[in-house]
């Protein structure tokens, strides 16, 4: 079993930053994928930006040059820095862990961009 908590969501401007944090805790295989998802109303979840354990990125188009995916292994850690938020961006932001062949998720963190 896997444990994610997740941190850091919350209302922003048009432009503004936010830092999502995710921590996992539990039986950690050393070869995983951690990232971060996304739901909107009405829409399907989809992915926002993952890294494997060792380094390897992908992004969803839509944030490329805008959100950071990073991690810090040796606190078994994921983190998702949005810059240049935009109203589109708003979703429940959900933090995965994913090891062959188990998947977890978080619970999810809203993030709002409002003015």
């Amino acid at each position: 079993q896997v444990q994610l908590v997740e941190s850091g969501g919350g209302l922003v401007q048009p432009g503004g930053s936010l830092r999502l944090s995710c921590a996992a805790s539990g039986s950690i295989f050393s070869i995983n994928v951690m990232g971060w998802y996304r739901q909107a109303p009405g829409r399907q979840r989809e992915l926002v930006a993952v890294m494997t354990s060792v380094g390897s990125t992908n992004y969803l188009d839509s944030v490329k040059g805008r959100f950071t995916v990073s991690r810090d292994n040796a606190k078994n850690t994921v983190y998702l820095q949005m810059n240049a938020l935009r109203p589109e961006d708003t979703a429940v932001y959900y933090c995965n862990y994913f090891a062959e062949p188990y998947d977890y998720w978080g619970q999810g963190t809203q993030v709002t961009v409002s003015s």
